[in-house]
């Protein structure tokens, strides 16, 4: 156990850093160079544009450019090309806020899927299992940003609140409990919206892994032994159809980094997903490199996390 978690440890160390070459080298190769962009001041002369690639160390060869980023980004010193602030100060107070919406939105997807998919796949043909189904099917199938204009006009007309933003204009100087409650509101609604495509896929899955697993052998021992239903179900198949998700988590902690753009545009949400699209349209290098590093740093502290959970859920691998 010791030797296969220190394996795959050191593995991840490994593809992390030639995801670090890659992606440094994709950004920085493509079409265009980034010093060559107007700054939209009419006064910007050579000589600024001089003094920027001096800064930003765009006068130095490829591979001294990829150590100067890194090293700056480790030390603290890495600064955004759009307004020269820190970095990592800037993601931070968009990880804040986008780590509101991807806890709640994870909660609600995770919680609500696993049952639906589980009491479809007990009770399969039954009026639950299709219903379940064709509304799967749904939300699947419609984009995100439909749903996201129709809640949006329904909530607005039907309740008369706004749901953009944060928090609705003017409730700064209100009560602490309106202030809390206005902040659940806005939180609340994105954060639905995000999950229900995961709902729809999860529960599919889920329904699908548990069809697999009632059918086997000792699923059927289980039963003959006189144990419950809800013994059956949950602890002896739950368990081994808990496989496939095992690996799905390493598929999950990037949306941490990585936000919902399609969400958070929308919803006016200064969330990470927003600023990666800000600093795609500014081609502002610094902030979608780090965005880029970190979401590959929690790939892999996922897919660790992965190979642990296996170990719990799967004691073959223990051997």
């Amino acid at each position: 156990m010791f030797s296969f978690t220190v394996r795959s440890f050191f593995q991840k160390l490994v593809t992390l850093f030639f995801i670090s070459i890659i992606s440094f080298l994709v950004v920085y190769l493509a079409p265009g160079e980034p010093s060559q962009i107007d700054p939209l001041n009419p006064k910007f002369t050579v000589e600024d544009l001089q003094r920027f690639r001096q800064e930003f160390n765009l006068d130095k060869p490829l591979h001294e450019q990829y150590y100067l980023y890194y090293k700056n980004l480790f030390t603290g010193q890495l600064k955004s090309w759009k307004d020269n602030q820190p970095v990592l100060g800037k993601i931070y107070e968009r990880f804040k806020n986008s780590l509101w919406l991807f806890i709640v939105g994870t909660l609600i997807t995770w919680c609500l899927s696993f049952p639906v998919g589980i009491h479809a796949a007990i009770n399969r043909g039954s009026v639950f299992d299709r219903t379940s189904t064709f509304f799967a099917y749904v939300l699947i199938s419609i984009p995100s940003f439909f749903f996201a204009y129709i809640l949006i006009i329904f909530v607005v007309k039907t309740f008369n609140i706004s749901v953009i933003g944060m928090q609705t204009f003017g409730m700064s100087g209100a009560d602490s409990i309106y202030q809390i409650m206005d902040r659940v509101w806005h939180l609340v609604i994105p954060s639905i919206l995000g999950a229900l495509g995961g709902i729809a896929l999860l529960s599919r899955y889920v329904r699908a892994q548990m069809l697999e697993v009632i059918h086997q052998d000792y699923i059927r021992t289980a039963r003959a032994k006189g144990l419950s239903e809800d013994q059956v179900y949950y602890k002896h198949g739950f368990r081994n159809a808990l496989l496939p998700f095992v690996t799905m988590f390493g598929l999950i902690l990037p949306g941490l980094i990585g936000g919902s753009v399609i969400i958070e545009s929308i919803f006016a949400w200064p969330g990470m997903g927003r600023m990666g699209y800000e600093a795609i349209l500014a081609r502002d290098y610094p902030i979608i490199l780090t965005i880029n590093f970190m979401a590959a740093v929690l790939v892999l502290i996922g897919t660790f996390i992965s190979d642990l959970l296996y170990m719990v859920v799967d004691p073959r691998i223990r051997l």
